[in-house]
C-alpha cells in the first residue's frame, strides 16, 4: 500500500486533482498545509486528503474543522496533537507557525483576525494575516512530546537547522527538533518553505515538500520507501 504526501498547495486544486487521478490506487493522502486559495476558498479532492493548518488558512475553516464541520467531505482536518489513525499509520501533527509572542498563551485565547468581511461573508485570505489562530503553542508542543509510537509526524514548520535555498538565515524552529527528539517518529513531512530536502534530524528522516505545483511524494506505507515525482 502507497500512501500520498503533498506540500503547500496554496490553492492549487487542480494540480491535487491531477496527481490523484495519476494515482487511483492511492487511498489516502497527507498534506502539511497552506492549502487554501488566496480567497480562503478549499474545495473537494477526489479521494481522503489528511491535512494541518498552515499560516495562510481561513482560520474560521480550520476553526469549523476542529468542531466537526469538515470544508468537504473528503477532506479530514487533523488538529494539533494526536495520536490520529491514517490508514495503518499513527499520525501526529503540529500545523501553523511559532510566534514567541504567542507561544505561552492558552490556544483558545488565540485571537482571530480584525479584518472586516467581505459582502459574500467569507473573510479574504489576506485580512487573516493578524489572525493568531496561525499559530502553535506550548502546550500542543508538550501534547506531541508525549506520544510514542509514532509512525508519521505532520508540520508546517521546519526543524533546525533549516536554510532555505541556501540563505545563511536558519528559518528552522527549535521545537520541532525537541519534539522530533521525543516523540522518534518513523517519518517527519513539513512544508512552509516550498523547497524539496531530504534529511536526517535528530535520527528521524524529515522531508521538506514543495509546492505541489513542482512535486510530490508516495511512500510505501509499510517500508516508508519515499519516491519523489514531479507534478
Amino acid at each position: 500500500m502507497q500512501i500520498g504526501a503533498l506540500g503547500d498547495i496554496h490553492g492549487a486544486f487542480d494540480a491535487v486533482v491531477d496527481i490523484m487521478a495519476r494515482h487511483p490506487d492511492v487511498e489516502l493522502w497527507v498534506q502539511v498545509g497552506d492549502m487554501a486559495s488566496n480567497d480562503g476558498e478549499y474545495f473537494t479532492p477526489p479521494r481522503p486528503l489528511y491535512w494541518i493548518k498552515g499560516n495562510n488558512e481561513d482560520f474560521d475553516v480550520v476553526a469549523a474543522a476542529i468542531a466537526g464541520r469538515s470544508p468537504a467531505p473528503t477532506l479530514h482536518y487533523l488538529p494539533n496533537g494526536g495520536p490520529y489513525q491514517v490508514g495503518p499509520w499513527k499520525v501526529a501533527a503540529l500545523g501553523g507557525t511559532f510566534a514567541p509572542s504567542w507561544y505561552h498563551s492558552p490556544v483558545a485565547l488565540l485571537p482571530p483576525s480584525r479584518g472586516k468581511r467581505i459582502g459574500s461573508g467569507s473573510m479574504k485570505l489576506g485580512k487573516s494575516r493578524d489572525d493568531k489562530r496561525r499559530h502553535f503553542v506550548r502546550d500542543e508542543v508538550l501534547a506531541c512530546k508525549a506520544l510514542t509510537g509514532i509512525d508519521v509526524f505532520l508540520t508546517h514548520e521546519a526543524p533546525r537547522p533549516f536554510y532555505p535555498a541556501g540563505r545563511r538565515i536558519d528559518a528552522g524552529k527549535t521545537v520541532i527538533s525537541e519534539v522530533l527528539t521525543s516523540m522518534r517518529p518513523r517519518l517527519h513531512l513539513f512544508g512552509h518553505h516550498h523547497e524539496f530536502t531530504d534529511s536526517v534530524r535528530q535520527g528521524v528522516r524529515s522531508i521538506g515538500l514543495d509546492v505541489v505545483g513542482k512535486s510530490y511524494l508516495l511512500i510505501d506505507a509499510e517500508t516508508f520507501r519515499c519516491e519523489r515525482l514531479d507534478t
